[in-house]
């Protein structure tokens, strides 16, 4: 089993790595196998409309996207963090996600997710809601703890000090472990994930 944690901070070791490092560190030692993805410094593309992705299954341009979408794909669950910024996720973390889940997002079904976020004071809760938001129109499981999934600080050092935002992650580790165990023994006991009925889409207009 294994989860994949995407780091959507700019920084590489800031305060967003530190939340998911002290998840990663949880996952291991309940044996399950992690990377750390980071999004890095490089500009993102946004998505512009242009629906390639229908055809050929992914994105048309290549970049972290497309990497990140085989990734998941592979995984079995995921943790997407991100910083808050002017009480929204990171601008280059939501093109990805556009692009990733529209180009994508089929092939996420029933993994397990979570959102984690990372301010210096407020406005974590809108930006947990906005990553959440992609899980939940993908069919997969959103994993909860034992608070909402965030951590507080100006650096990492701060957020070392936030000794619940740290402890809500270990939890939240704790449960996505559990869970990936359950859905295993479940499986092998001849318990299938539900089929879907095929989509049906419509709008206010008809």
């Amino acid at each position: 089993m294994k989860v994949i944690l995407i780091n959507g901070s700019p920084n590489a070791k800031g305060c967003t790595f530190t939340a998911l490092r002290e998840a990663e560190d949880t996952l291991r030692k309940k044996g399950i196998n992690t990377e750390i993805v980071q999004i890095g410094k490089k500009p993102v593309q946004g998505c512009i409309s242009c629906f390639s992705c229908s055809n050929s299954g992914k994105c048309v341009f290549s970049d972290i996207v497309n990497e990140l979408a085989d990734k998941i794909a592979e995984a079995d669950g995921v943790i997407i963090g991100s910083p808050v910024y002017y009480g929204n996720p990171n601008g280059a973390l939501m093109a990805v996600l556009d692009r990733l889940f529209l180009s994508a997002g089929g092939r996420f079904n029933g993994k397990l997710a979570a959102a984690v976020v990372s301010s210096r004071r407020g406005g974590c809760s809108a930006a947990f809601d906005g990553i959440n938001k992609f899980f939940m129109m993908c069919n997969m499981h959103v994993v909860s703890s034992q608070y909402w999934n965030q951590v507080h600080g100006f650096s990492p050092e701060d957020v070392k000090k936030d000794l619940e935002g740290l402890q809500t992650m270990r939890t939240l580790a704790e449960n996505m472990s559990w869970l990936l165990k359950c859905i295993e023994l479940g499986r092998e006991n001849g318990i299938q994930p539900p089929v879907h009925e095929e989509t049906v889409l419509t709008n206010f207009i008809q």
